[in-house]
């Protein structure tokens, strides 16, 4: 018998929305489902298929940081600059729209707290502005694509850079969570993926999420698309690209690859609170603050992000918060590969894997994804 989850992806991938997915709903015992195929004429998609999971990072980066805090080496409210001196003496400009030399001091230093809560000063321009063409003209613009800079460089380049915003007096996607990776590893001496590896993937059992895709795991490396004029069109093929075997550059400010089973453990833990080598995972105060809104009503402006993206919706630390509806309490978020993930108050997790750019049709499948009620 088909189940509601295998039946929704079997729809979808019919339809021609995406070649094939990874499904996972419920609670500690949840349906796990693969459909379709890994690439287009290819293999069909397995259960086990590691995925270019993109924005799903940022909490499991956000955790890292705050069991440094937990560790005491960090303060919440604690200038990064010892530790990102590229970022001292910060310039912002008098408008977001305003030319790059129209600035004036930050007069705020940026903490690990701004980085958390998107609050940097740095983030994703949707307008066209000075700022956003000086981004893109220097290698520091987000999209799609993998980073095409190591860590250094990256950071150097986006320091060349005003803010948009004095630190913690607003809000922009994405490159605060790019510099908590490099701060991250410069704290702790070693790249961000060594440091993950240790402190979180083994501990937690997740062996096949990482910054890259080792040679001996190529085979489950679905190919990546996006939906162009004619069709789907491939921009990574299965078992290469960008994250197939050891990256070219230090990659602190980049995204991981993951699996269902192993993004889900991630989740029980912060659901289930369990200990991880005989203490939590991070403190309980700390979990209310990865779970709740962050952002202050002020800071939630219409430029900050996309048309309505508050309305109902909040920040915590590395995850989106649903803050009014039937569903408020439910956190989560999505990745730009096709990739999305909740947890509701009640325990229930939902993880959905695709390697299909999101656009208009990927986003209704994630939006329908996350109607689906969970198996009985």
């Amino acid at each position: 018998m088909v189940s509601e989850l295998e039946g929704f992806l079997i729809r979808y991938v019919e339809a021609g929305t995406v070649p094939g997915a990874v499904g996972l709903l419920g609670g500690r015992d949840p349906d796990l489902v693969a459909v379709g195929v890994a690439s287009i004429g290819g293999k069909p998609m397995r259960e086990d298929d590691i995925f270019r999971i993109q924005s799903m990072t940022k909490p499991i980066t956000a955790v890292a940081a705050l069991r440094l805090v937990e560790a005491g080496r960090i303060g919440l409210d604690q200038s990064v600059e010892t530790w990102l001196p590229e970022l001292a003496d910060r310039r912002v400009l008098t408008s977001p729209g305003a030319p790059l030399d129209d600035t004036v001091p930050a007069h705020h230093a940026i903490t690990l707290r701004h980085l958390l809560t998107m609050g940097s000063g740095y983030g994703m321009e949707f307008g066209d502005s000075p700022l956003q063409k000086a981004m893109a003209h220097n290698g520091t613009e987000a999209g799609p694509d993998p980073v095409t800079l190591g860590a250094d460089e990256w950071l150097a380049r986006l320091a060349e850079l005003p803010l948009a915003f004095r630190p913690g007096e607003g809000w922009r996607y994405h490159h605060s969570f790019a510099l908590l990776g490099i701060l991250v590893a410069r704290l702790t001496g070693r790249p961000l993926g060594e440091h993950l590896a240790e402190d979180l993937f083994g501990p937690l059992g997740m062996p096949d999420t990482a910054f890259c895709v080792p040679n001996e795991k190529l085979d489950r490396l679905p190919a990546a698309y996006r939906h162009g004029e004619g069709g789907l069109v491939e921009t990574e093929p299965a078992g290469g690209g960008f994250y197939a075997g050891p990256p070219p550059f230090d990659v602190s400010h980049a995204e991981i690859v993951s699996t269902a089973r192993d993004f889900h453990r991630f989740l029980r833990m912060l659901v289930e609170r369990r200990p991880v080598d005989g203490a939590p995972l991070i403190s309980e105060a700390h979990l209310r603050q990865v779970t709740s809104d962050q952002v202050p009503s002020e800071n939630k402006t219409p430029d900050s992000f996309f048309p309505g993206f508050w309305d109902g919706t909040g920040w915590g630390f590395g995850v989106g918060i649903e803050t009014g509806g039937p569903r408020r309490g439910r956190y989560g978020w999505s990745g730009g590969q096709g990739t999305n993930f909740y947890v509701d108050p009640d325990g229930t997790v939902g993880i959905l894997l695709t390697q299909v750019e999101m656009g208009e049709r990927v986003s209704g499948m994630v939006a329908e994804f996350q109607a689906l009620p969970p198996p009985s």
